[in-house]
């Protein structure tokens, strides 16, 4: 049997499956597509579900892929054994209703004997014990010997999932030698020992499995065979762990190097941490090159997880700093000829990983430090459980995953309280949930059963802003009215509307409606299902149910608003084009006074991009590119490439909108008709709203024109101030600037010296404890970096010292503590004396040996830190 590399078997088997006319395609995303029942893509089948069921045409009925799949559900093992990991490559060969079980096990017997050159003798078949058609294929075609061919029940060799298409599979196995086995006589596959390894399974689908439990045939029974390219890899290499066979060596090997540490020393634990790093960080790398971001849930959490686990375990092989982003050049060298993506995507995946290990290296230590402590309180209580409570802190507030306290807990031999975690997580969210209510209008909230009997409402509003309408209902809060007086306010229902209801992310429409008996004003439009509420105010007489209006909807507010929205389309292209593919729309708020766009991307925009993206935005309006809408079937508009909104439901016929030929989006918002109508576009802030969300803020057309005139007299308001004309307005700010800069200067110099005047007296009144001298001095209103000076000055004279100092700011308090150097030899310690210290007054800080701070909240309570001081001394 030939040895041969991971990479050379995935090209040998999707070369031998073209000859059989399978499509080769490449790898599906790992981020699933229009299948909400996976967060990632977990197996070879996963991504051809629709082929399977029926619902959409493959592009051949037979097919062959080298899938990239991500479980997550043995993570606690990975690194454990070496026989788990998280990212794996999953072989395939599909029939679509074309050939079945013959084929299937002829060829994939071909491929085994004739282009691996696996020693017949060491391949073994499990079949389903009711399988005939099975065993006889394999006993008198290919002719195994019945020995080798073994039965095995519905749990081991029957594939279904509920309902639906099922069938029976045979497993493909390899006799790694008498020495892997146990010393029972009946030892062969299906046994627990390591002798035999599955590596190929066939599974063929022929039944539909009924609601009544029975079993009825396909009309067109399918192939779906599955191999393990890793382990594969293994036999073929003849080694016992993932870890070992090339590729995965290559970034092991890189690991070890840049850590310093020996793999296979002798030590469990750095063991351990080396194989949990290499197989992350696959997993990490592709992830990030198919688009997933950190984030605090779904598989953006997942990212997260597996990242900052692999991280830690950096911190453990005594790896300081981010290690991670450099590694991951590891793993395109040995997969990116394979997958171009994350060759492509080099400098991008880069990026991300490292601002993610930044995020995580700045809240890990203090994370661990608290951690730790609890660790430590739970030992001497005798306790073997971390409270919830404890653990959620360590979530909420130092970005501690829960999987990442558990594992460190299980460390030391101790549990987490779950269930407290959940409780404190809900606890949490309905408490958001409840912030976000009391923002809303309760007054207006929706209640089914008042428009249980009205039609759905006419939207007109794309080619007018003008009609004639009836009143099908007028409703208050909680009840059905016959008429609306006047001062009084309700929701009206019409059969048909000019006025955009709220949605999509866009604003509503503002209006007037009136008849000779009334008028009244349109405050806003937000819909029940398809049933529009126009939220109305009578001036003046009285609205009935069945009146007939004239209702108008207000232009100028309409235009603005579609310039805004249009602006958006715009500008979603523009952030793909600049920053990436990865740029998916996380929400968004257009009105008439702005817009403001929310995006997925992993870090800050610095202000150069930002200019860019303006610039880039602008040149599409004054290109004055044609803005068109149209309705089309959704098979037709994904054709055109029409951008979705991820996630979200739409019908067979969807609105395209389309600025010329440079973005296409679904979309039912109001747009401009040329985008040279949005006149100019202009961004006011980028920020982040949530990990991996970013905000773009911004104005358009006349949007600007009233910026420009708000920002014109600011200038004239601080020129005058100022006794300057607006054109030397910067000189005059730079000369004041400077004046102020040397004012502090000199108040510094005569601060310290003051303060210097008072040293020799500090010293002489220090008090001797044990053989050190004690200073402590309270201050008010002093920077603190002033009393890092003033202490300095004090050891640089004095040996055997130890300095306290507190200053008060209003009602915050900062300590200081700084030890001579000839103290640090005999054990004392700033930073342990400061914890200590300031929780006499109620806060808390750290620091090095020599020097360190802390903050506190109570002034009263600095005497009684002085006197703890001496009590430490």
């Amino acid at each position: 049997m030939e040895k041969m590399g991971l990479n050379e078997l995935r090209k040998k088997f999707q070369e031998f499956y073209e000859t059989k006319d399978h499509y080769a395609r490449k790898s599906f995303s790992l981020v699933p597509d229009k299948d909400k029942s996976l967060l990632i893509i977990n197996s070879g089948m996963a991504p051809l579900k629709p082929y399977f069921a029926g619902i959409e045409t493959p592009p051949s009925k037979r097919m062959t892929t080298c899938q990239k799949c991500i479980r997550t559900g043995d993570i606690e093992n990975v690194g454990i054994t070496s026989r788990h990991g998280t990212f794996f490559e999953m072989l395939g060969s599909f029939s679509f209703g074309d050939y079945f079980k013959e084929q299937s096990i002829r060829w994939g017997w071909e491929f085994i004997t004739q282009v691996l050159h696996m020693p017949e003798d060491r391949v073994w078949a499990t079949i389903y014990e009711d399988d005939m058609e099975a065993r006889d294929i394999w006993k008198n075609i290919i002719g195994m010997p019945e020995e080798r061919i073994v039965p095995l029940g519905k749990d081991d060799n029957f594939w279904e999932i509920g309902t639906g298409p099922c069938g029976p599979c045979s497993e493909i196995y390899f006799d790694r030698g008498e020495e892997y086995g146990c010393d029972s006589e009946d030892c062969k596959p299906g046994c627990e020992c390591d002798r035999y390894i599955e590596f190929w399974n066939h599974v063929f689908t022929q039944f539909n499995k009924e609601e009544d439990g029975t079993y009825s045939p396909l009309a067109h029974p399918n192939i779906d065979t599955g191999m393990g390219l890793e382990r594969l890899a293994c036999i073929m290499q003849g080694v016992d762990s993932i870890f070992d066979i090339d590729t995965i060596r290559t970034i092991l090997d890189e690991v070890v190097r840049i850590s310093g540490v020996s793999y296979h020393n002798g030590e469990a634990s750095t063991d351990v941490s080396i194989r949990i790093i290499t197989d992350h960080i696959r997993s990490v790398t592709f992830m990030v090159g198919d688009g997933i971001l950190p984030s605090n849930e779904g598989r953006g959490y997942v990212l997260r997880r597996l990242l900052r686990r692999a991280a830690r375990h950096g911190k453990l092989l005594g790896l300081e700093g981010p290690f991670l982003a450099d590694l991951s050049n590891k793993v395109m060298e040995s997969s990116g000829a394979a997958y171009p993506e994350i060759q492509e995507k080099r400098e991008y995946i880069y990026r991300v990983i490292s601002v993610e290990e930044e995020k995580f290296s700045t809240t890990i230590d203090q994370g661990n430090l608290i951690l730790n402590d609890y660790i430590n309180r739970a030992k001497k209580e005798n306790k073997t459980c971390l409270s919830g409570e404890q653990a959620f802190k360590l979530y909420d507030t130092y970005g501690f995953p829960l999987e990442l306290t558990q594992e460190i807990a299980a460390e030391e031999n101790l549990t987490v309280d779950i269930d407290g975690f959940n409780q404190h997580m809900q606890h949490q969210k309905e408490m958001a949930r409840a912030a976000r209510k009391s923002e809303t209008d309760a007054g207006w909230s929706d209640d089914s059963m008042l428009y249980a009997n009205l039609p759905d409402t006419e939207f007109i509003g794309y080619t007018t802003l003008n009609a004639k309408v009836k009143v099908e209902g007028i409703f208050s809060e909680k009840a059905s009215l016959d008429v609306l007086k006047e001062g009084e306010s309700g929701r009206v229902v019409f059969d048909c509307s000019p006025f955009y209801a709220e949605g999509g992310g866009q604003a509503s429409d503002k209006g007037m409606a009136e008849n000779e008996k009334c008028q009244t004003k349109i405050a806003g439009v937000t819909k029940f299902k398809n049933i529009f509420l126009h939220k109305i105010e009578v001036t003046s007489g009285e609205l009935h149910v069945g009146d007939m209006l004239d209702v108008s909807v207000q232009a100028e507010n309409r235009n603005k608003t579609a310039c805004n929205h249009t602006a958006t389309h715009i500008l979603q292209k523009v952030l793909k084009t600049i920053l990436g593919d990865h740029v998916q729309q996380a929400g968004s708020n257009v009105t008439a006074d702005g817009l403001r766009f929310d995006f997925t991307h992993f870090e800050a925009i610095p202000k150069d991009v930002l200019n860019q993206i303006e610039q880039a935005v602008n040149k599409k309006i004054i290109e004055f590119l044609p803005v068109v809408c149209k309705e089309m079937p959704i098979k037709e508009a994904e054709q055109l490439g029409a951008m979705a909104l991820f996630g979200e439901k739409y019908g067979e016929t969807v609105r395209v909108v389309s600025v010329g030929d440079y973005s296409i989006e679904f979309c039912g918002g109001t747009h401009v008709s040329n985008s040279g109508q949005i006149g100019a576009f202009k961004i006011l802030s980028e920020s982040g709203v949530a990990s991996g969300v970013r905000r773009i803020e911004a104005i358009t057309g006349t949007g600007l024109y009233m910026k420009l005139i708000e920002e014109e007299a600011i200038i004239t308001s601080a020129a005058e101030s100022l006794k300057a004309n607006p054109s030397n307005l910067v000189s005059r700010i730079q000369s004041l600037n400077e004046e102020l800069k040397n004012c502090k200067k000199e108040l510094e110099q005569i601060k310290m010296q003051a303060m210097g005047s008072e040293l020799d007296d500090m010293i002489a009144s220090a008090k001797e404890i044990n053989g050190v001298r004690l200073i402590t001095k309270r201050f008010e209103d002093c920077d603190i970096n002033d009393l890092r000076k003033l202490s300095d000055e004090i050891k640089e004279k004095e040996k055997g010292i130890v300095v306290l100092f507190a200053t008060v700011n209003g009602n915050k308090v900062t300590f200081m503590v700084s030890v001579a150097n000839d103290l640090l030899d005999r054990g004392y310690h700033a930073g342990n004396m400061i914890k200590k210290i300031a929780a006499a007054a109620g806060g808390g800080g750290g620091g090095k040996a020599d020097m360190a701070q802390a903050g506190a909240k109570d002034p009263s309570k600095v005497e009684d830190a002085f006197a703890l001081a001496e009590t430490l001394l």
